[in-house]
């Protein structure tokens, strides 16, 4: 069953673009935006990532930190943060033991063409470690999505 608001999340994320475990604890006391994002390196990826790199500093002055989320391993992040200067964490979550226990896995449908794969979800956490607010993909604008987060209810 996939997590919803004012569930708790698991202390252990998984392992960012380092090898390093990410735990729920780390952000304790902050906000923390998890986004689940498809791939690494496509378009609309790359837009979301960015709008929350050029919000980052925003984002942290009010209480935020930011944790991304593919099943890309950790090379293909390292990759990406370089090459997008992003400031902040991706995790590998390459066994989909994140996007399973999110509920944010699933069939996808492209040009008729069906294949499983990550559903594009924000879950902003409270400093208690508690899903306080969750963004669809119907709702996410990638480009502006770190507006769409610091403008949340």
């Amino acid at each position: 069953m996939a997590f919803q608001i004012g569930d708790k999340i698991p202390e252990v994320l998984g392992k960012d673009q380092h090898g390093n475990v990410i735990t729920a604890s780390k952000y304790a006391g902050r906000k923390l935006v998890l986004y689940f994002y498809p791939k690494d390196s496509t378009s609309g990826c790359t837009a979301e990532a960015c709008s929350f790199r050029d919000r980052y500093a925003a984002l942290r002055r009010e209480g935020y930190e930011v944790v991304g989320v593919s099943v890309d391993g950790e090379q293909s992040h390292r990759k990406f943060i370089e090459k997008q200067q992003l400031p902040f964490d991706l995790i590998a979550d390459t066994d989909k033991t994140l996007v399973e226990q999110f509920g944010v896995w699933g069939e996808k449908s492209l040009y008729g063409r069906k294949y499983m794969g990550t559903f594009r979800t924000t879950f902003i956490i409270n400093e208690q470690g508690v899903i306080e607010k969750i963004f669809s993909p119907k709702e996410i604008k990638t480009a502006t999505h770190a507006e769409q987060v610091m403008g949340h209810p």
